[in-house]
């Protein structure tokens, strides 16, 4: 703690400006203007320096990264899998679901497809709606709403909206992952041509 707060001084802009012009004084020192007093022109010109340095940045704010961001994700959806496991599906909402999982554990798997997500805040963000938000709610929609419907005739189906959500929701895990894959196409032909314009 004592030692970090050493060197935090020792790089900050006081000390810095202050070493500076205390160097000043010494140069004035070795041509002979300061003469006898030279130690106090030394620690005058140093004070002097401290005192009229710029004040010191406040540290940005330390945000978690993508990549941590993602971990945090990844996590989030192992629970929503064991979430889901524990739920009993009509098979078409089933199979729309596991399309949806599927898509986003690809998405989420470490590689250059994570990586990609990882520089796309608003992609980021909307896997992280999905998983934590999106898919539970739906789930937990149908869960309790099924059985009050039965008994109701001619009441659409809940699985018919779990179906459609799950549906819609695939449907933007597609169009990101899209456009993943688009931006990774851009970036590698910005970098063939990179190649080609250096042997010219």
């Amino acid at each position: 703690m004592a030692t970090s707060r050493v060197l935090g001084f020792l790089e900050s802009r006081k000390n810095l400006t202050g070493a500076g012009c205390g160097l000043a004084g010494l140069v004035l020192t070795f041509t002979g203007v300061a003469g006898p007093y030279w130690p106090v022109v030394v620690a005058g010109l140093y004070g002097a320096g401290a005192l009229l340095a710029p004040p010191e940045r406040p540290a940005p704010p330390d945000f978690p990264s993508p990549s941590a961001q993602l971990e945090e994700i990844r996590a989030d959806f192992v629970k929503l899998e064991a979430y889901l496991a524990d739920i009993d599906l009509p098979p078409a909402a089933a199979s729309a679901l596991t399309g949806l999982t599927e898509l986003l554990g690809a998405l989420l798997a470490p590689g250059w497809v994570a990586e990609a997500l990882a520089q796309d805040p608003e992609g980021v963000h909307a896997v992280s709606r999905t998983v934590r938000r999106d898919v539970p709610e739906a789930v937990d929609a149908f869960v309790r709403t099924r059985w009050w419907t039965r008994p109701t005739p001619g009441a659409e189906p809940p699985e018919r909206h779990l179906e459609r959500q799950l549906g819609l929701l695939k449907e933007e895990a597609e169009q990101l992952a899209s456009a993943l894959r688009d931006a990774e196409a851009r970036r590698q032909e910005s970098h063939t041509r990179y190649l080609e314009d250096r042997r010219q």
